[in-house]
This record gives C-alpha cells, sequence and structure tokens, in this order.
C-alpha cells in the first residue's frame, strides 16, 4: 500500500477531489497554507493499494492546473509593507499544479 500526499492550489482541491471519489479514491482533505506568496494550499491524502497509484497520480496530474499571476515583488521582501517604499512593476510567477509524494505504508487500519 502506498500513501498520497498531494499538496494543491485550492482553486484544484474540490474538483481533484471529486474526480479521485469518483474514481474509488478515498481522499482526507486538510488545509495548508503555502510559503510561497503565503497562498492557500490544501493538502490531500489518499491511501491507495500499489496496482492503482498510477491511476491516482494520472487524476492528480489532470486535474491540478497551472496557472500564471502577477504579483508585486515586495511580497518577498523582508521590508514588504514599509512606508514610503517605491512602487515597483509586478513579475510573473508560475502557481498551481501539484507537489505529490508517494510513501510506503507499512500498516493500515480502519477502525
Amino acid at each position: 500500500m502506498k500513501l498520497i500526499i498531494a499538496i494543491v492550489h485550492d482553486d484544484d482541491a474540490a474538483v481533484l477531489t471529486e474526480a479521485l471519489n469518483r474514481q474509488g479514491y478515498g481522499v482526507t482533505k486538510m488545509c495548508s497554507s503555502g510559503g510561497f506568496l503565503r497562498s492557500g494550499n490544501t493538502t490531500l491524502l489518499c491511501g491507495v493499494e500499489e496496482d492503482r497509484l498510477e491511476g491516482a497520480l494520472e487524476l492528480i496530474k489532470s486535474k491540478s492546473s497551472g496557472r500564471k499571476q502577477y504579483v508585486d515583488p515586495a511580497v518577498f521582501s523582508p521590508t514588504a509593507g514599509a512606508q514610503g517604499a517605491t512602487p515597483t512593476i509586478p513579475i510573473e510567477v508560475s502557481l498551481g499544479g501539484a507537489t505529490v509524494f508517494v510513501l510506503d505504508v507499512d500498516r493500515f487500519y480502519k477502525f
């Protein structure tokens, strides 16, 4: 058995969870926030048998869309929000997609 830990953008979480459930995968959803841009993320935990692992990973990949967003570079500065700071030009960053960890599970219990 494997444990999938998938960290996805909040915008993708509901569609992904629904798609996994439709295919018979059980999912536990946890709210989380990322360090980059301090944006909202959702962490999904999904226990799968090894022969169903690739199917789950394909679903995660297909339902976790990447996107571009413009942000003020001041959010990366330790002096962000300081009064009198000079205006800056927004920069384009990539968001979304999924960060996925797959772990071996020694034991699984459902009580």
